[in-house]
């Protein structure tokens, strides 16, 4: 779907407040902090902006963000986790401004981290904004999997298939999806006030996952470390345009 001037200014509107709640959950992080204050910091920012969660009974989910660490890939329920040096984390936020959403992660270490890890962070980064950079009017959608895919697979780690970015709108989640790796297929074709949500995934190891008996927590199934991002983008005529930056 295509969305007007005005409701593009309100998805960075919405995009704005999910940028504050990374910049408030990242400085945050550091060992012996739970995610569940890590979830309290979000919330605050939502309640101080006026925003409301798109996150918090979606489905169920009990809070505004998701927090995933190591080897956990994404939807981790905030709790008594104590994040310890060494550890990664993956912080997933959302937020509606005016009834249009806004979505973005980003994984940090909690202070000194492996180089392994590192990189795995880095990769994973870099494949996001190869994908974003593929938002560009004209161009087919499936070249943003294709080019995250790229990243990933050629510094030797593997791209998640069953989970995948989404178009977004006045729904957190809306058609088409967009996968993070070459489905085989071009995809739509992309125009100016397409807004999508692109987030990579990425493995050390398999791209096999399983989730968790709470039904929400999603794990490598080889207990390798995973690392995610996203942004919230739009094809606009001067190229892409991410929302969720400060």
């Amino acid at each position: 779907m295509r969305r007007s001037a005005v409701e593009l200014d309100k998805m960075r509107k919405a995009g704005k407040v999910v940028a504050e709640m990374h910049q408030a959950t990242r400085a945050a992080i550091r060992p012996g902090v739970t995610t569940r204050h890590l979830n309290e910091i979000a919330a605050d920012v939502l309640a101080q902006r006026g925003a409301r969660s798109n996150f918090l009974h979606y489905h169920g989910f009990p809070a505004v963000i998701c927090t995933s660490p190591n080897d956990m890939i994404v939807h981790g329920i905030p709790g008594d986790y104590v994040l310890v040096e060494g550890d990664i984390i993956s912080i997933d936020c959302g937020a509606i401004v005016e009834g249009y959403h806004g979505d973005a992660a980003y994984t940090a270490g909690v202070g000194e981290i492996s180089a392994e890890s590192q990189r795995l962070i880095d990769v994973t980064e870099q494949s996001m904004w190869a994908g974003i950079d593929q938002l560009v009017a004209g161009n087919r959608l499936h070249e943003v999997g294709r080019a995250v895919q790229h990243v990933a697979e050629t510094a030797g780690f593997s791209v998640v298939r069953e989970y995948v970015g989404h178009a977004i709108g006045t729904e957190m989640h809306e058609s088409p999806q967009v996968p993070n790796y070459w489905p085989g297929s071009p995809g739509p074709t992309l125009k100016e006030g397409m807004v999508f949500a692109i987030e990579p995934m990425v493995n050390v190891g398999s791209y096999e996952t399983y989730v968790l008996e709470d039904g929400w927590g999603v794990m490598t199934r080889d207990g390798q470390r995973s690392a995610h991002f996203e942004h919230t983008i739009a094809v606009t005529a001067n190229g892409p345009e991410v929302f969720t930056v400060a």
